[in-house]
């Protein structure tokens, strides 16, 4: 096989996709079209495209494939149940072990719910907390990503730079009586963050956080004191585990931080690639699903057609059976501590004004000096740079979002892997910094 190299012209593979799918992308790639691919074959952590090109992969299907591409496991797992039944759309074994494995582990879930992403899972979380606190007001952080609905996309990437609490809506699908219901707060500032809190109290229903703000760890203290403000207040705790459950520790960010939400959504890794989301907490709250109250007030419908297959909670277990093998979390530590070194030493070579974010085996380059602490940091530095990073990377054959929010390591990364990443990372570097081609 070939590395990744710029296309002289649109492959008809890439004709097709752009004929087909807007900007040729299934969401959020954005790339140029004669950057655009189109993938056949993943393995560990590389994949290759219809050209046969191969390209180190730092997506890792948006961070849901934590154990590399085929991995055996989950393949054996998941080719032993489809003879057996693809879906039942009802609790069966396979699902019913895996609910058990995740209420051993969340020290938040008493009960849990399956759904088919993470995106069901925070909006079921959201809408549970307004229908136990009878409010439908929600309070999120700014540049927080909460999955592809209205509450979720508020204020991800805002330009406007509003007061707080004010919310900027991400295009034009949120309606002003559903903005009306969302309050928006900076990350890393426990002052504003509880001083909110407190004074919407009798119309909040929840606060939602990523207890690792996309790639920002929480500062010192700051997690705790959101907690006990909304526990002051009774106001509802959202943690999303989409990207940190299973991945920062087998206990997720409740583990690693000692915080413990009243309710936590799921998804990404937990379904080894397979479509997955669970959402749980406390019983209380979970029960409000249960179907003898429905025509009550207090009754929330939730259901999904797919959610809790057996092919997917079989791969899933199969997930949590290689995560729990001796020695993991550590490896995924240090190739994310090592690989935000290597990253960091370029960085300095080449004299550039940027920081490198992240914990565990998560990392992004921002391109201002430190300290970064919050979305409005990451946004305030230098216009344009980290896309163009992200394409020249891209074009070096490293797989990647270009949107440069975060770059995935996974079990099957190695040294080899991460030091040909740091290789092209250096070339990209040195291109965009030197003013090289830039790309739209």
């Amino acid at each position: 096989m070939t590395i990744a190299q710029p296309s002289v012209a649109v492959s008809p593979f890439v004709s097709r996709s752009w004929s087909v799918f807007p900007a040729g992308s299934n969401g959020e790639f954005g790339l140029p079209e004669d950057l655009s691919t189109v993938l056949v074959e993943g393995s560990g952590c590389t994949v290759r495209d219809a050209a046969d090109r191969e390209y180190l992969d730092f997506t890792m299907g948006w961070g849901s494939i934590l154990l590399g591409h085929g991995h055996p496991g989950v393949t054996a797992a998941a080719v032993k149940q489809i003879p057996l039944g693809t879906n039942f759309a009802h609790v069966n074994a396979r699902s019913l072990e895996l609910a058990e494995r995740i209420v051993a582990l969340s020290p938040a879930c008493d009960r849990v719910r399956m759904c088919a992403s993470g995106t069901e899972a925070t909006m079921h979380c959201i809408r549970l907390a307004r229908a136990a606190r009878r409010r439908a007001g929600i309070l999120k952080f700014e540049g927080a990503y909460h999955g592809s609905h209205d509450v979720g996309t508020t204020s991800l990437f805002a330009t406007r730079l509003h007061s707080w609490p004010q919310p900027e809506p991400l295009g034009s699908s949120m309606t002003p009586r559903e903005a009306a219901d969302m309050l928006v707060a900076p990350f890393n500032d426990a002052a504003v963050a509880c001083r909110l809190i407190a004074e919407h109290a009798d119309e909040l229903a929840a606060v939602i956080m990523e207890p690792l703000h996309r790639c920002l760890p929480p500062e010192p203290g700051f997690l705790e004191a959101v907690r006990e403000a909304c526990t002051a207040h009774g106001v509802l705790l959202i943690f999303d585990e989409v990207v940190t459950g299973f991945r920062l520790a087998r206990g997720g960010a409740q583990e690693r931080w000692g915080v413990v939400p009243d309710l936590v959504a799921y998804g990404k890794a937990i379904g080894g690639g397979f479509p997955l989301g669970i959402y749980g907490g406390r019983a209380d709250v979970l029960d409000l699903v249960r179907e003898e109250r429905m025509g009550r007030d207090d009754y929330v419908w939730t259901a999904s057609t797919v959610g809790g297959n057996p092919v997917s909670c079989a791969a899933g277990l199969a997930v949590l059976d290689a995560l729990a093998a001796p020695g993991v979390y550590e490896r995924l530590d240090a190739l994310g501590h090592d690989l935000r070194e290597g990253m960091r030493r370029a960085i300095a070579a080449a004299g550039v004004a940027a920081t490198v974010i992240g914990v565990g085996p998560l990392a992004q380059i921002v391109f201002r000096a430190g300290p970064v602490r919050s979305s409005r940091d990451i946004w305030q530095g230098a216009p344009g740079l980290g896309r163009r990073m992200m394409l020249a990377l891209f074009k070096r054959g490293v797989f990647l979002n270009p949107m440069g929010t975060k770059l995935y390591l996974s079990l099957a990364h190695d040294a080899a892997a991460c030091s040909g990443f740091l290789e092209r990372f250096a070339a990209a570097l040195d291109e965009v910094m030197s003013g090289g081609p830039a790309i739209a």
